[in-house]
């Protein structure tokens, strides 16, 4: 009996060693699972192009490797979400301004104030100049007033001239709709044969209808509506529009740049023109006369429509100089130079 309990003693003291390998083993087995789960859940994060993180659970399949995930997902998160509202208030600013019609000469802000067109008469057609105005919601207000005070010096000696009466005021602007109703003195009808008045109401419609919100104009005196003006008693629309005032426009309208701008390269162009074919030219010339750059250009449609173009130009000076932007159209029936006009400018390198 004695030989017997010692041969199960040694048994028992075998089976327990034994049990102190395998266990150990088993669990060396199972360690590079619980290590892949570890290094698994980071790497199934993946930034997507909306600078958010998404979380990829395919390859995972547990809740251990879930929990490791989100806790990588709170690490990263501030990171990608703070470029996002960067990139969106810089976005919107760049996009405002190509909702603009290229034909129209939008004010823009400068370090000082911000710069408006108003429209006087060269050789009874209307043409654009720029004015410099203090910043304010009053813009078209303020344009007005540029407008009736007229041309400067430069711009009379480059024939610029004006139809507006002296001693005309402005009394009141309002806007509805995107119809502009304008208040002026009674001194604005007065005098003039009809083609003065014709122009005069177009200057005003012309530098209103620059704003994207005003389309069409309505006229008032001393505050009462009018339907004629002048002491030829010729009848004003409603509401009118540059359209109504097509005839004043010059073959080819050069609304930018302006009489007396200083340009740099290349020169952009915007404006309206009605040519055969939509064909036209615009030459850059220097203070020499020398062609510094011939464009053959297009508007969008012509031949009897008008239609707009918004272009750039390179051209090349080594110093600052007085130079002009000439636009004309080559007649298709003897090739001779048509409807040219011409631009005094100041040209940067």
């Amino acid at each position: 009996m004695a030989r017997f309990d010692r041969t199960n003693h040694v048994s028992v003291v075998a089976l327990i060693a034994a049990l102190v390998l395998i266990i150990p083993l088993a669990a060396c087995t199972m360690s590079p699972s619980l290590g892949s789960t570890a290094t698994t859940g980071p790497a199934s994060i993946s930034p997507t192009t909306t600078g958010s993180a998404s979380i990829s659970t395919a390859t995972t399949g547990s809740t251990s490797t879930a929990k490791a995930t989100t806790g990588a997902v709170a690490t990263i998160a501030p990171t990608t979400t703070a470029s996002a509202p960067d990139a969106t208030p810089n976005a919107t600013p760049e996009a405002t301004p190509v909702a603009t019609p290229a034909t129209t000469a939008v004010p823009s802000p400068t370090s000082s104030g911000q710069i408006v067109s108003v429209y006087f008469l060269r050789n009874h057609q209307i043409v654009t100049a720029h004015r410099s105005i203090p910043l304010t919601p009053q813009v078209g207000t303020e344009s007005l007033k540029q407008l009736i005070i007229g041309p400067n010096v430069a711009e009379t000696n480059a024939g610029l001239t004006s139809s507006v009466p002296p001693g005309t005021t402005l009394l009141g602007l309002s806007i509805a709709n995107k119809v502009a109703t304008v208040n002026l003195s009674s001194e604005f009808g007065l005098n003039g044969d009809e083609q003065s008045l014709t122009e005069r109401l177009a200057q005003v419609v012309y530098t209103l209808t620059q704003f994207p919100n005003v389309t069409k104009v309505t006229f008032q005196l001393d505050g009462k509506d009018i339907s004629k003006i002048g002491t030829v008693g010729m009848e004003v629309n409603h509401q009118v529009s540059r359209s109504d005032y097509d005839a004043l426009a010059p073959a080819i309208f050069v609304d930018m740049p302006a009489a007396g701008d200083t340009v740099a390269t290349p020169i952009h162009l915007t404006g309206t023109a009605n040519t055969f074919e939509a064909a036209f030219t615009v030459d850059i010339v220097d203070a020499a006369g020398n062609v510094l750059t011939e464009t053959h250009a297009q508007a969008t449609s012509g031949s009897g429509t008008r239609g707009t173009f918004d272009i750039s130009i390179p051209y090349k000076v080594t110093k600052q100089q007085a130079g002009k932007v000439v636009v004309f159209e080559i007649s298709p029936k003897d090739g001779s130079k048509t409807n040219q006009v011409e631009i005094p400018v100041t040209l940067t390198p």
